[in-house]
């Protein structure tokens, strides 16, 4: 069964399901009985928002060969304090 998409000038669009290959050019409108015209459409197909799509091919490339992260090994001194009264307290 495939779903086919008719637009009734009146009431708008509708879907019929028909077997492959039956649909007519036209079907009567469920709402008012007037002929509406076929409208052609992709079937079921849709697009991969752009973001999903970059995140995707990002796994698949780090999947067999992984990026190397290089980093320094050394410990960052830790930033400064805005509170004076934090500079009373022993360091680590």
């Amino acid at each position: 069964m495939a779903i086919y998409r008719y637009r009734c000038s009146e009431c708008g669009a509708f879907d019929v399901a028909r077997p492959i290959g039956t649909a007519e050019a036209a079907e009567p409108c469920p709402g008012c009985g007037r002929a509406a015209p076929r409208v052609f459409t992709p079937p079921l197909v849709r697009r991969t928002p752009a973001a999903l799509a970059r995140a995707l091919d990002a796994g698949e490339a780090s999947a067999g060969e992984p990026r190397v992260v290089r980093r320094d090994a050394r410990p960052r001194p830790p930033a400064p304090s805005a509170d004076p009264r934090r500079d009373r307290l022993p360091r680590p």
